[in-house]
């Protein structure tokens, strides 16, 4: 008689033993329900199932047999269909999301498991990746910030390329952004502005060794004179409103914001496609008044410490003048200043006594204006315009002199030498005695 081969599992192998020594009685029915959890009516129903299907009696009845809960083949081939139409390159846990929407209702779990069979997805190869130790969150919102930015195709073919600005909070997983064309000083101004009139000043910011946060240049005579290091103009920023600012030594070091960065590029694109965004003004709306909400609702993480670590604004904490570009000029004999291969001047009901020749500061606002700072008064500055060229670059006359006359171009004269044969260079010689007055005359 050919032997028959069952396969069996960690617990259907503990129970078949279990029973064996039952039937041997080496055990009681009652220890043996104590040593598998179970009643001892289950024990009997076991014993009485061994005896009719031999070993077979511990496999689960409804083996080999489809599942009462399982989809039906129409409703798989539905959601498929639905997928290629319009979430070909979603990931389950988005594409589940939406399809909840629509009345499509599947796990996440159960649509991965349709996707890779359709085609769809295709899971991630795990790399070989450096050890780095574990750090754990930090205790109270507000005690540490990450800021970075990111360069993507962020609105896909629809609008410019742009960058994503965002800060995140280590404790909490607070988020703020916003869509920038260019990852710049001002931009980043601008997001931590916004950082700061939501919540407050945290206690320090993390971010990468950008030139925009770390200089190279040597110490200034002011800032000797001040016992500052040179600093940047984001770092002269955090040093005025009193946030330390810390350095990452490796990208993984601010991992929380990059992993920020991973899930959006993921899900903020696709949302954007859904909305039809196509500015990136409409994407800063759709971040403040969309994104951010819904992360926040779903995302973020109660700290240890309910007490809010970030400090308010004060009355000396001007955000205008301290997110701002600063320089130090010398003014001119004519109130000018010389920035940036621009001249900018003093309006005349502005000028102070004493104002010539003196080192000022000048700051150029997030909003465009400019600014000279005079023994603590602001002073306004307006753009000189440019001085009239000599002559044009591309041979046209200026307006108005088309119909006159050129004049003509004068000879320079050259250098007179004399021929050899001129008087002046015939030598006279007068005898010793007495001249002839009758040559003379």
């Amino acid at each position: 008689m050919r032997e028959e081969r069952i396969e069996l599992g960690q617990r259907e192998r503990d129970r078949l033993k279990v029973l064996h020594e039952i039937a041997k009685g080496h055990l009681k029915r009652r220890e043996a329900g104590e040593r598998l959890k179970l009643s001892e009516r289950q024990i009997r129903r076991l014993l009485r199932r061994m005896g009719e299907q031999g070993d077979r009696g511990v496999l689960h009845g409804l083996r080999g047999r489809p599942s009462n809960r399982k989809f039906s083949a129409p409703f798989q081939q539905r959601v498929i269909e639905r997928m290629r139409q319009q979430y070909s390159d979603f990931g389950p846990t988005l594409a589940s999301e939406k399809l909840h929407q629509e009345g499509l209702r599947v796990s996440r779990e159960t649509l991965r498991r349709w996707m890779a069979q359709a085609g769809l997805w295709r899971p991630r190869p795990k790399r070989a990746q450096r050890v780095h130790v574990w750090r754990p969150r930090r205790a109270a919102f507000g005690e540490l910030v990450m800021m970075d930015s990111s360069p993507y195709a962020w609105l896909e073919d629809r609008g410019p390329a742009c960058h994503l600005v965002a800060m995140i909070d280590d404790a909490t997983s607070r988020i703020w952004g916003r869509f920038a064309e260019r990852d710049t000083t001002e931009e980043n101004m601008r997001t931590l502005w916004g950082w700061l009139a939501r919540w407050g000043r945290p206690l320090a910011l993390y971010t990468d060794k950008n030139g925009m946060f770390v200089t190279s240049r040597p110490v200034q005579w002011q800032e000797q004179l001040s016992d500052q290091p040179a600093r940047t103009q984001f770092g002269r920023a955090l040093a005025e409103l009193g946030i330390d600012w810390i350095a990452a030594q490796s990208p993984q070091a601010k991992g929380r914001i990059e992993r920020f960065f991973s899930t959006a590029q993921d899900r903020l694109v696709k949302e954007l496609r859904l909305a039809g965004v196509e500015t990136i003004e409409a994407a800063n709306r759709f971040l403040e008044n969309h994104f951010i909400p819904d992360w926040e609702r779903r995302f973020t993480v109660i700290p240890r410490h309910v007490q809010d670590a970030h400090r308010s604004l004060g009355r000396e904490h001007r955000l205008e003048e301290i997110l701002s570009t600063r320089a130090s000029r010398v003014v001119s004999d004519d109130h000018t200043i010389s920035w940036q291969a621009q001249r900018w001047g003093i309006a005349r009901e502005s000028v102070r006594a004493g104002l010539r020749g003196v080192r000022v500061e000048i700051e150029k606002r997030l909003d465009g204006s400019h600014w000279l700072r005079f023994r603590h008064n602001y002073l306004p500055l307006h753009l000189c315009p440019a001085a009239p060229r000599s002559a044009s670059p591309s041979g046209l006359r200026p307006p108005g002199l088309a119909d006159r006359t050129p004049k003509p171009i004068t000879k320079i004269k050259s250098k007179y030498i004399p021929p050899p044969d001129h008087p002046w260079r015939k030598r006279t010689f007068l005898s010793c005695g007495k001249p002839d007055i009758s040559t003379l005359r």
